[in-house]
């Protein structure tokens, strides 16, 4: 039996100020520490010894996975920093108000950019200072490859065959991992695991704090899925 946990971050900064954070690195607010511990207590509840984990290159997700790590029974030593589950990105409305944006382009419009499946936002210009290709954690990653905006399926793009290639042998070979990662990283993830169509991808949505417990048997085919924390769960769709 493999174990697989998705959890999302916590509560970030941009969150509570209802900007579109994307690559920005946003920090945790102190509601989001209290959400990760509060996900690392009913991880440990589990009493499933998980040894590996995978998250981000984004501060809000890696602070999330250490403030699970601290609660867990036996620490999680072997990390994976991968920038293919970072968050999607948002392009130029990256640290613009949401509220704001839909006085200046409609509701209908930020809707389309928000939350249809394949349809990006407006470009970062790659000269803007905040773009990620002129970031020190980035400098290692061919600028080619660094998005300068993003759909949810341009997201997937990136994020599944990172599944594949690198997190789903390790699962086959350990059997239990976390991955810490960012609401459109893990969207993509669940398209993936519960082979959820494209129309009905845009209704799922995954809360801060509340990690997915799931099960597969021997040939990766899933058994059992639930959030952890029932009183926040939200519609888990499969097959749809």
């Amino acid at each position: 039996m493999y174990k697989l946990i998705l959890v999302r971050h916590g509560q970030s900064e941009w969150n509570l100020e209802n900007k579109f954070t994307g690559w920005y690195d946003s920090k945790l607010t102190q509601k989001g520490i209290e959400e990760a511990r509060y996900a690392g207590e009913l991880i440990k509840a589990l009493n499933v010894n998980f040894e590996y984990a995978f998250t981000s290159f984004q501060q809000r997700a890696i602070d999330t996975l250490t403030e699970i790590n601290k609660k867990l029974n036996n620490s999680i030593f072997n990390i994976v920093k991968a920038w293919e589950l970072n968050e999607r990105h948002y392009g130029a409305l990256q640290g613009l108000n949401k509220e704001e944006i839909k006085k200046k382009h409609g509701e209908e419009q930020v809707k389309l950019w928000r939350r249809s499946y394949d349809i990006a936002p407006p470009p970062m210009d790659r000269k803007n200072p905040n773009h990620a290709i002129h970031q020190k954690i980035y400098q290692d990653i061919n600028p080619d490859l660094i998005p300068n905006s993003e759909s949810l399926k341009d997201t997937l793009k990136r994020v599944i065959p990172y599944y594949e290639n690198k997190i789903l042998p390790v699962l086959k070979k350990n059997k239990k991992l976390i991955i810490s990662a960012h609401g459109n990283s893990l969207r993509s993830l669940c398209k993936k695991i519960f082979n959820i169509s494209d129309q009905s991808i845009v209704k799922l949505e995954i809360p801060t704090g509340n990690p997915i417990f799931i099960n597969f048997d021997e040939e990766i085919k899933l058994t059992e899925y639930k959030y952890l924390d029932q009183k926040r769960a939200q519609e888990i769709i499969i097959n749809q």
